[in-house]
């Protein structure tokens, strides 16, 4: 869609300083830091609030991040609930290769599955620092972001009435899908595409983990992927052709495919268990340029998308937030606008660099099944170099932990 005039014959509404539409990690990210400095906003999400707690979405948070939530108040269920990872695992040849990234660079990942973080969130936004958000909303319009009067329509859950509210700012953190990036004017934006050409079959098995820790599997079938979310539940990744009907993909197959491509000498045998998610997602990227267009600033995956070859949407969208939220803060309680003028060219130069990274990711996690003998032999080369090359291990364990551009 495309931003409208304000709607005419529409009753007078409210009006807040920013309306920020989504309740993903970065619209309560920037909600609860305008809420701490004191400014009021208001929150729109489509889902129920119930539906975005127990979501399974990402679940590896980079230090910075955590340490990011942690100055701002967000972090206290986080540092006490989340596991501390310091090491991966790769597994080719039928060997497994550890990879003990904490020991070349002091940094760690932090494993908290992303409904827990929203929860966390949310509460914090909504019931300690007395946000206000407004759950199952309809139909969102954004109007006359190009002026100085922007403002917010939806069609209210409860009454089925549209209610317009007026406002500085529009934050867009409703993701890839959702109404502020589709806001955009094509003609004022730039939207860089890329497909993987591959999918992924997305499970979650009720099993414990079968390792302490991340395991890749580069196989000829296919990559695979072991990601602990819980000691009752895993996470597991298959390559599979994108477009992929999960229904082909029986628990028989799975477990099948998984024990294949897992398999290496001295591998602990795999825990199974109930399969409670599978779906298929098609690995493609895309890059919103600007970030901004008038009022409207988009965040997280209403700007780009970063397919989970390299475990960064999420990191990505905290980042957006802290650089959001702190600008609007400035602009909004000291006139300061240089944080804002300046939000989108930040943003994007992590953006691109996590880009980068995850399209170098997916030639080490891809070309050993890519029937080129080539790529093949290149991603086999990629992989042996992590292992012989402490300048190439170093150089990889900064862009798995974000820490080049972290700050």
């Amino acid at each position: 869609m495309t931003p409208t005039a304000s709607p005419l014959n529409s009753p007078a509404g409210q009006r807040f300083p920013v309306v920020v539409v989504g309740a993903g990690p970065a619209g309560l990210t920037v909600g609860s830091i305008l809420r701490a400095a004191g400014v009021d906003c208001l929150v729109l999400e489509t889902e129920s609030r119930s539906f975005i707690e127990h979501r399974p979405r990402a679940g590896v948070i980079e230090e910075w991040a955590v340490r990011g939530l942690e100055r701002r108040g967000l972090a206290r269920n986080l540092l006490e609930r989340a596991q501390v990872h310091g090491e991966c695992e790769f597994r080719f040849g039928g060997e497994r290769y550890r990879f003990r990234y904490a020991e070349l660079s002091g940094r760690h990942h932090f494993v908290h599955p992303q409904q827990f973080l929203v929860s966390d969130l949310v509460r914090e936004y909504a019931d300690v620092r007395g946000g206000e958000i407004r759950f199952g909303v309809r139909d969102v319009r954004l109007h006359g972001l190009d002026s100085g009067r922007p403002s917010v329509s939806y069609v209210c859950a409860e009454s089925g009435e549209r209610r317009l509210v007026e406002c500085d700012f529009v934050a867009g953190c409703d993701g890839a899908r959702g109404v502020t990036r589709a806001a955009m004017p094509p003609q004022r934006v730039r939207v860089a595409r890329y497909d993987y050409g591959v999918g992924w079959l997305a499970l979650l098995a009720e099993a414990p983990p079968s390792s302490d820790c991340v395991v890749f599997g580069m196989h000829p079938h296919g990559f695979a992927g072991h990601m602990q979310r819980s000691p009752e539940v895993t996470r597991y990744y298959l390559q599979c052709p994108p477009g992929d009907d999960p229904g082909n993909w029986p628990h028989e197959r799975v477990w099948a495919e998984l024990r294949e491509r897992l398999g290496a000498a001295g591998a602990p045998p795999l825990t199974e268990g109930r399969l409670i998610e599978r779906r298929v997602l098609d690995m493609h990227n895309y890059v919103v340029e600007p970030m901004a267009f008038g009022r409207l600033f988009l965040a997280g995956d209403a700007a780009h998308l970063t397919a989970p070859i390299a475990a960064k949407g999420m990191n990505l969208a905290l980042h957006d937030a802290f650089l959001l939220g702190d600008g609007l803060v400035a602009r909004l309680t000291k006139g300061d606008d240089s944080a804002l003028a300046g939000y989108s060219a930040t943003c994007l130069a992590r953006v691109w660099d996590y880009q980068e990274f995850s399209q170098w990711l997916s030639e080490v996690y891809h070309g050993t099944a890519a029937g080129d003998p080539y790529r093949a032999g290149t991603a086999l080369a990629r992989l042996r170099r992590l292992f012989d090359s402490p300048v190439a291990a170093a150089a990889f364990a900064e862009q798995y932990l974000g820490t080049r551009t972290a700050g």
